[in-house]
């Protein structure tokens, strides 16, 4: 909680942009002019004298090299697993379709080919899904957390 400038230092209110905002449909209000209670905002001289927006602040960050550099991280990670997976989801389906006799094969007992290839899916997406969460935690996730935090910065004050 922040005490504004120019008001009774009586009134305080908390830092938080959705404090006096009402949730859609709940009936707190009529939809005209404010809610009935909500105490109306008023920015510290500094606020308003800011000429950038929220959306100004947000396609600068898009813009920024840094955010440039966790996209391109981002998507050399999950275009080629995400191909790699397809393939051989497409593989495993047209062998099953295509060469049924291959797929009934069997490797150790009652166990085919098929049985190995459909518990190799489940494994490839744990495995997938735990190369993702490293690759993030070790390359992206830092990077994101310090955009995340400039962008706080910049927009702290800024009315949407």
């Amino acid at each position: 909680m922040e005490k504004q400038d120019g008001l009774d230092p009586a009134t305080v209110r908390i830092d938080d942009p959705w404090y006096d905002e009402l949730a859609a449909g709940w009936g707190e209000h009529d939809g005209e002019g404010p809610a009935a209670g909500a105490v109306p905002r008023q920015q510290a001289p500094a606020a308003q004298a800011r000429v950038h927006t929220a959306a100004d602040i947000y396609l600068e960050v898009q813009r920024s090299p840094a955010f440039q550099e966790v996209r391109r991280r981002y998507r050399r990670f999950v275009f080629p697993a995400s191909l790699a997976f397809l393939l051989w989801y497409l593989a495993y389906v047209v062998a099953a379709t295509a060469a049924p006799a291959l797929m009934a094969r069997p490797v150790l007992g009652a166990v085919n080919v098929a049985m190995v290839a459909g518990l190799g899916q489940f494994a490839t997406t744990f495995l997938l899904t735990w190369a993702y969460a490293r690759h993030a935690r070790l390359r992206r996730d830092q990077a994101a957390l310090d955009l995340r935090w400039d962008t706080q910065e910049m927009t702290r004050g800024v009315r949407r």
